[in-house]
């Protein structure tokens, strides 16, 4: 190791720790160098020269004491480069940026030990304070990397979403003071920047009609409000189309470039403002005034905060890091989700083929397929033909958890788009339910079980949904069939139909 300006205090400590109490003796400022949390986060960023400034020594006489020191407890004689490892312009340069600027993995790391003091329980406008050269200029790129990087060494992904909005809070300033990206119209996520617009006003108009209902609320102010409020409510429950387009056509391709922390903390938080959802249909219905009032304060609050983060962290981030044959491919599946309140601009199309989230075989044009069957022989044109026309929906996972096919039924009861095809079957599915997907899994692998079987009601309709191990002759597992079906008619049928009734 040479000892020169630009040696990160942190390496220097890792290799000679009797260096902390050695430093300590030289200067008193030192002594909050033995701060776990400090020496992870400022400590991986300050270099020797900024250490010297701090302790009130010449960068010299820091040197030549660290030397000595090392000397005397090893025998090893570390050779000083008093010249800062920067070109020769450097030094006409101001002191801001004549700073070494750290690797981006060693600030992901400062930026990781920053939020887990957050989650140890640390005050976020002390860590703030404390951190503030960490903080500044932290990108949407940065936030994402650190959240994944957390998620993939072992925290849960719900302690991450619980402190999701504390993390921002610690990262807005830096937030705030980073321009934001125009989209041009047409484009997927000036489309998802407009539903935003609208949903705010939806929020909005809520907002206000919370404001009659008095503390605690009256029950008379709440029925009389009550119709528009079950209003509000359903334009609300538009949002689904937002958040499927970010879980079904963003998050893939996002994941496909090896970034998934957000998308997976998104998700989970998705996953709650679901519920308030539901929770706020049955409370009208079920006259709740002063509940209804609490969960929509708490609604409100949630799909705001999701729009900043949506606005700060991952437009910024998707626009950075996507292509525009990746663009394009969101183009293609938006429109088959639809949208929510607007009509998306037109101006933006883009010039290249969409890329699929996963390559598929395509026949050549003209090349009819011939697939022999158990009993029979149909085209493939017959076969996709047939499967779009059943009355049940189809999704097919196969022996190594990849998603392959579902059914391009008109009206699925759960949406889908061609982003999944491809994906880890982990990762198109709600985090609170992935442990129930991986039970029904290995169960199947290991013979355990033969089928799994829900029913659930959902936006006025009673949902039954199968799942069933497919299997060969021999036994062996070929995958999992997801079969799914709206029976709301089926369960009201009674009697006998035998003539024709097409009146």
């Amino acid at each position: 190791m040479i000892l020169s300006p630009r040696t990160k205090i942190d390496a220097l400590l890792k290799k000679y720790p009797f260096l902390l109490e050695y430093l300590v003796s030289l200067a008193p400022a030192y002594a909050k160098l033995k701060n776990p949390w400090l020496r992870k986060t400022l400590g991986k960023l300050a270099n020797l020269e900024q250490v010297a400034s701090m302790g009130g020594l010449s960068l010299s006489r820091l040197l030549s004491a660290l030397q000595a020191e090392v000397a005397r407890q090893t025998g090893e004689t570390l050779p000083i480069a008093l010249a800062a490892e920067e070109p020769p312009s450097t030094a006409a340069r101001s002191e801001p940026e004549a700073e070494a600027k750290p690797a981006k993995e060693e600030r992901i790391e400062a930026l990781k030990e920053i939020i887990k003091a957050l989650h140890a329980g640390g005050d976020p406008e002390v860590l703030k304070q404390r951190f503030a050269e960490v903080i500044r200029g932290v990108s949407a790129a940065e936030i994402a990397a650190m959240e994944q990087s957390l998620i993939a060494e072992g925290l849960p992904e719900e302690e991450v979403k619980r402190l999701c909005d504390v993390h921002v809070l610690v990262f807005q300033e830096s937030l705030e003071e980073a321009p934001t990206p125009t989209y041009p119209p047409g484009h997927p996520l000036h489309t998802l920047f407009l539903e935003n617009r609208a949903a705010e006003k939806i929020l909005n108009a809520l907002e206000e009609q919370l404001k009659g209902f008095g503390e605690p609320p009256s029950l008379s102010a709440f029925e009389a409000k009550r119709e528009e409020l079950q209003n509000l409510i359903h334009q609300l429950g538009l949002i689904e189309r937002h958040y499927l387009k970010k879980e079904n056509q963003l998050f893939p391709r996002l994941e496909a470039h090896g970034v998934s922390g957000p998308s997976k903390v998104m998700w989970a938080i998705h996953d709650d403002i679901r519920s308030h959802l539901k929770g706020l249909r049955e409370k009208i219905q079920e006259k709740r005034a002063e509940d209804f009032l609490k969960t929509s304060r708490l609604l409100i609050q949630m799909m705001r905060d999701m729009i900043y983060k949506e606005e700060k962290i991952l437009f910024p981030m998707s626009w950075e890091t996507l292509d525009e044959a990746d663009w394009a491919g969101v183009k293609k599946g938006e429109e088959e989700i639809g949208y929510a309140w607007i009509t998306p601009g037109t101006e933006w199309k883009p010039h290249v083929p969409p890329r699929e989230v996963s390559s598929a075989y395509r026949p050549s044009a003209g090349t009819e397929i011939i697939l022999d069957l158990d009993v029979g022989k149909l085209t493939a044109d017959q076969v996709n033909a047939i499967l779009k026309h059943l009355s049940v929906d189809l999704t097919f996972v196969d022996a190594n958890d990849v998603v392959r096919y579902y059914s391009g039924t008109e009206e699925r009861v759960f949406p889908r788009s061609p982003g999944v095809i491809g994906r880890q079957v982990h990762n198109c599915h709600p985090p609170k339910s992935v442990h129930v997907v991986n039970r029904i899994l290995e169960a199947f692998k290991k013979g355990e079980r033969n089928k799994a079987e829900f029913w659930i009601q959902r936006e006025g309709k009673f949902i039954y949904i199968l799942y069933i191990a497919v299997r060969d002759e021999a036994g062996r597992y070929l995958g999992c069939l997801e079969v799914s079906q709206d029976i709301s008619r089926l369960r009201q049928l009674q009697g006998e139909r035998r003539l024709l009734d097409w009146e």
